[in-house]
């Protein structure tokens, strides 16, 4: 569950034709022909969270107008997404206007109000926030500087979530960063960067300088620097920072990038990812959402897509540790998937062998290899391989029946079941197997035996 708090608006497409220039000014006419309304601001935020499959609390301020009623009217659309959305008399929600045609956006008009909130709404919110807030695994600032966060609004929601032990991302504005002191992550793009810092940020060494003086100003943990096409660059308060290439392939629209980087952030810390980890799942999301034409989002098949699109590119990705192949199982299991794990040998891979692997993969959606070591090989009384464990996991990772390679000896393809946890195990009888069932464990054992493993 992700609790979600800052500006919400409503963005409005009109689209249409031009094939004239106005005769009252040098101007385009455009014909309409079709016209659309979607969450904007925080609201992209929170479309973006649905299409991952979290759970969404979200709490913010609009007008008492109809702009407001139709924010809560696509917030009902928003699946897993419960809301807490105060109308504040006299204040106007945030619409923005755009009138494309043919691609190409002619003109944006903005109708708004940017004034603080009221202390009446800023007190309703925060009370409706800190009975929820503890339901949340992690809680996202979106900072519009439309009121719901200005000033020291923002620092009244964070001291309430970090009482509650939850991290909290910002996706800051201004530049005045100490309105979110002790967020956990602030997550700037290098003009924010520097505007909040009056520092240079030309170069990376540069910009690690600025975030850094940024920690010390604010006690975040963590500060991310999105960069656009330069890509992301993550800065702990204690550690190296790390560097992540941007992977877009095209680029059609960067409009709502930061808010889908926000979410699958989020999405991936909440669930207990590594920052790491999350840092690079967002960053394949913006690669995948600036691919797409208008204000998009990004949903988990396409990033689990993207993720083993990426495996695809070279065996070695796919041959892992334990501990990589525990967490990606737990990426597709969160898809939905089924996963299949095998245990064996697979020396000089035969007719027989692809032929075990083809049906092993026909059980499931997913299937990780757990190879049997050399040492392992020869405990289990089998023949010596003649390809040593390296050759045989690289052989096996090219392979389009595999999905992961982990090489294992007895005690490591124990913790691998008991870790995985899969919906079917393939084993060979005669191939000298012990497997140490986990307690509970519910899942399908098929037998494979070939006439090769036989005599092997």
């Amino acid at each position: 569950m992700v609790g979600c708090v800052g500006d919400i608006m409503l963005d409005h497409f009109v689209y249409g034709g031009v094939s004239r220039i106005s005769p009252e000014a040098p101007i385009p006419v455009i014909r309409v022909d079709s016209q659309q309304s979607m969450l904007g601001g925080l609201g992209n935020v929170v479309r973006n969270l649905g299409a991952l499959g979290c759970g969404i609390k979200v709490f913010s301020v609009t007008g008492d107008d109809p702009a407001g009623g139709e924010v809560g009217t696509l917030l009902q659309a928003v699946p897993g997404c419960e809301t807490h959305l105060l109308g504040e008399a006299g204040r106007k929600t945030p619409v923005k206007v755009r009138y494309i045609a043919h691609g190409q956006q002619l003109l944006r008009a903005d109708n708004e109000s940017t004034q603080p909130i009221s202390k009446e709404s800023l007190d309703r919110l925060l009370e409706r926030f800190e009975a929820s807030v503890l339901g949340c695994s992690i809680v996202i600032l979106s900072d519009y500087s439309k009121g719901t966060l200005s000033g020291d609004l923002a620092r009244e929601f964070i001291r309430v979530a970090r009482a509650q032990g939850k991290r909290v991302i910002v996706d800051p504005k201004g530049r005045d960063f100490t309105r979110y002191h002790s967020a956990t992550l602030i997550k700037p793009n290098l003009k924010e960067l520097g505007e909040a810092t009056g520092l240079p940020v030309n170069d990376t060494a540069a910009q690690e300088a600025a975030a850094r003086q940024l920690i010390e100003l604010t006690n975040a943990e963590y500060i991310l620097v999105t960069r656009g096409s330069t890509g992301m660059l993550l800065i702990p308060r204690d550690g190296q920072a790390l560097e992540f290439s941007a992977l877009a392939r095209e680029v059609f629209e960067v409009s709502g990038a930061g808010d889908t980087v926000a979410a699958a952030l989020a999405a991936a810390l909440g669930s207990g990812a590594p920052i790491a980890e999350a840092v690079s799942i967002a960053n394949i999301a913006a690669g995948i959402v600036v691919g797409k034409i208008g204000t998009a989002v990004v949903d988990r098949s396409e990033i689990v897509h993207e993720i083993e699109h990426q495996s695809a590119l070279s065996a070695s990705d796919k041959v892992l540790r334990p501990d990589e192949a525990t967490e990606r199982a737990r990426i597709w299991k969160q898809m939905k998937l089924r996963i299949g794990l095998v245990f064996g040998a697979f020396d000089q891979v035969s007719v027989d062998d692809l032929a075990l692997l083809e049906e092993a993969r026909g059980h499931c959606d997913r299937l990780v290899i757990a190879l049997q070591s050399d040492s392992a090989v020869e405990q289990a009384g089998l023949k010596a391989p003649v390809q040593d464990q390296r050759s045989r996991a690289y052989v096996l990772a090219s392979m389009v029946f595999s999905d992961a390679v982990v090489v294992c000896d007895e005690q490591t393809v124990d913790k691998l079941l008991a870790t995985l946890l899969p919906d079917v195990v393939a084993i060979v009888k005669s191939a000298g197997v012990r497997m140490d069932w986990p307690k509970g464990w519910t899942g399908k054992v098929i037998d494979l035996s070939l006439s090769r493993y036989a005599t092997n």
